[in-house]
């Protein structure tokens, strides 16, 4: 009995594997405060609810500080007992980066939240919120660390079944619960078909890992390289309908519009690194020997996406009465087209690594940006329920500042001065297509460039017409202010030295 305990004694050793707490910091520290959340909202009383959200933006700002000790070096957890460069989280300079983005999103997305939900006149459950919202930024913070399949889909729904909620929290309101179901049911079409692909690559290839996958379907027997090819195309699937690229956005404009504001900037900005993240990582990570299959299939689809989502967004005139959300939703889908190029350029790029730090670049300026507009957007529409183009008429004579700052983040979006960081970021995308051989696409992104000057300058000249009849007076509160503010003095940094976004995007995910 004795020599048969201790052989199970370095057995039970082997199975034990040590966790890296700090490298897996920041999205625990999300989901436990999620938790803390959830239970403590069952003792609170209605007039403390607001404290409910304090705590939740306390919870995300803990999780980004945490991101600090990650910038020394590369960390590394969950990974095979034989093999431990294989691991399914690892912390490096790509991880970090995209967390940076993920929970910084969250942070200013749960600030506009903190105002819509005191401002809230349809009642929205606020400990059930914050839970959903914390919940769903845990899940985006994963994703970027995840090195195997499973743990990358794992991360994708976690990140995507809160957001549903999220989208149809509003009770009684049919547009919300509209706009959560097509979410829902797009989105879980998309997953089934990723989760077919992921198992035709696990068939093709016998294993999860991402670096495993690299090496072996190399080597994939003749008979099965056509489900292997096949794989690779239906895993794309899931991600790209993330991206909101074409022909996968048609539930954007439904779900920003439906959804409450906060929620549809959250969607805008920490979906689509959810998205990108995990195209990055299947493609050029797990599948770079299958760039002829992934990389005409994004080149084709950024082309796409840009263009649909440019006109889209054109369609949505000031003298229609369009809504200011569904004009940022098209704008959105026409980012994500900007986003695509330099992927599908590491398909033809000898310098992949470099092409990846362009989309990297880009996605931040890109959440600052954005997320300041929506935050104009949200101060806009305390005063103006339906939030129309028409109601930021005159927006300068009523609150210059604001004005001002919403004509910034608009300029930086369509890539001009005084928004030099839009205009970088742009051109970076621009530099790495032509380098890639992939003219054509360039051609198509400055076309797209021009189209999408015209509906940004127009709501741009909007604002500093003269307003019909009394301006409507927009007291801004603290956490808004705050909201409003960061984005600003980040973009504004960025456009003093655009060059620092590059060096901080030098992802090393090779």
């Amino acid at each position: 009995m004795s020599s048969l305990a201790s052989m199970a004694q370095p057995m039970a050793a082997n199975l034990v594997q040590s966790v890296d707490w700090l490298a897996i910091a920041p999205p625990t520290i999300a989901a436990v405060v999620g938790l803390v959340v959830l239970v403590a909202d069952l003792f609170t009383g209605d007039h403390k609810k607001a404290l409910l959200g304090w705590l939740s933006v306390a919870g995300l700002a803990a999780s980004t500080a945490m991101l600090l000790p990650l910038l020394d070096g590369d960390r590394a957890t969950f990974c095979l007992t034989g093999a431990p460069d294989v691991c399914s989280y690892t912390a490096d300079r790509f991880t970090v980066i995209l967390q940076l983005l993920v929970l910084g999103g969250a942070l200013l997305a749960a600030l506009l939240s903190v105002t819509a939900l005191k401002d809230a006149d349809k009642g929205l459950p606020e400990g059930e919120y914050w839970f959903l919202l914390l919940s769903s930024a845990a899940g985006a913070a994963l994703l970027p660390a995840s090195r195997d399949l499973a743990t990358l889909i794992v991360a994708l729904e976690v990140a995507s079944l809160p957001a549903f909620a999220l989208v149809g929290l509003r009770h009684g309101d049919r547009k919300s619960s509209e706009a959560a179901l097509k979410f829902f049911l797009s989105s879980v079409t998309a997953t089934a078909v990723s989760l077919m692909g992921v198992s035709f690559v696990y068939a093709s290839t016998g294993t999860l890992y991402l670096t495993q996958i690299a090496d072996r379907i190399q080597n994939v027997d003749s008979q099965l390289h056509t489900l292997a090819q096949t794989g690779v195309v239906l895993t794309l699937v899931g991600f790209a309908f993330k991206t909101a690229a074409v022909p996968f956005h048609f539930w954007v404009p439904d779900t920003y519009v439906g959804a409450p504001l906060p929620i549809a900037a959250y969607l805008s900005v920490v979906g689509k690194a959810v998205g990108f993240s995990g195209l990055i990582l299947v493609t050029v990570v797990a599948l770079p020997s299958y760039a002829d299959v992934w990389g005409p299939a994004l080149a084709a689809l950024a082309a796409l996406t840009m263009t649909v989502g440019n006109v889209g967004a054109l369609r949505q005139q000031p003298t229609r009465a369009y809504s200011a959300v569904r004009l940022l939703a098209w704008s959105s889908v026409g980012q994500a087209g900007y986003l695509l190029v330099p992927i599908a350029a590491a398909a033809y790029s000898d310098d992949a690594e470099r092409s990846i730090g362009s989309t990297v670049a880009y996605a931040l300026m890109y959440a600052a940006v954005n997320l300041g507009a929506f935050a104009v957007a949200a101060l806009v529409g305390r005063t103006r329920a339906l939030n129309r183009l028409t109601d930021y008429r005159g927006l300068y004579a009523s609150n210059p500042l604001a004005a001002l700052l919403l004509a910034f983040f608009l300029l930086c979006l369509a890539g001009l001065p005084p928004g030099i960081i839009g205009l970088f970021a742009k051109v970076t995308v621009f530099s790495a297509a032509v380098d890639a051989g992939l003219g054509w696409l360039a051609v198509v992104m400055a076309a797209n460039v021009v189209i999408a000057l015209f509906y940004y300058l127009q709501w741009t000249a909007l604002l500093f017409r003269a307003p019909e009849g009394e301006p409507a007076r927009h007291r801004i509160p603290a956490p808004l202010t705050a909201a409003i503010a960061l984005a600003g003095v980040l973009g504004i940094a960025l456009s003093g030295a655009p060059q620092l976004i590059l060096r901080f995007t030098d992802t090393g995910l090779f």
